[in-house]
């Protein structure tokens, strides 16, 4: 009989003995004013009135590793590169100004054209040089836009860069 607790007992050990557990302890808490705290941090319900709303355990098996030799998921991270959120902020910034930099491009290229296209026409009704740098000035202006547009573009994508 004494075996077969002394076997239970060790069975139930080798179980438990890898395994973290970890007591969680919700409190609600009223403050001076009447309104509800809800904390699991024993230091915020000192001198206040508190219940203990919910208790959980969590059991956390623990990694075994065998002696002498790092795990895989050690040797693993220690050489996978690690990318923080501000990397990733200025990735998606980077492809934003790239694909508005190719858009703006194509923008400039029509706006080359259309002012090529509006240059070699003439109507008999403009004799005077005046109206033809009028009636030009509006394409004049739209690839001035788009100009300063892709220059500022990779201004920002230079920066981006440093």
């Amino acid at each position: 009989m004494h075996r077969v607790w002394a076997l239970g007992w060790m069975v139930i050990g080798v179980l438990a003995g890898p395994a973290h557990a970890q007591v969680t302890e919700i409190y609600k808490c009223l403050d001076p004013a009447g309104r509800p705290l809800y904390t699991s941090d024993k230091r915020d319900t000192a001198g206040k009135k508190c219940d203990l709303v919910s208790r959980e355990i969590n059991v956390v098996p623990a990694q075994q590793i065998p002696l002498g030799r790092p795990s895989a998921s050690a040797s693993r991270s220690a050489s996978f590169p690690r990318e923080s959120a501000s990397d990733r902020a200025k990735e998606r910034q980077r492809d934003i100004l790239e694909k508005e930099l190719a858009t703006e491009q194509q923008l400039l290229a029509k706006a080359q054209q259309d002012l090529t296209e509006q240059e070699s026409e003439r109507s008999g009704e403009e004799r005077n040089y005046a109206r033809v740098l009028e009636r030009l000035q509006p394409y004049k202006d739209s690839l001035e836009v788009h100009q300063k547009n892709v220059e500022a573009l990779r201004r920002e994508l230079s920066n981006l860069n440093r």
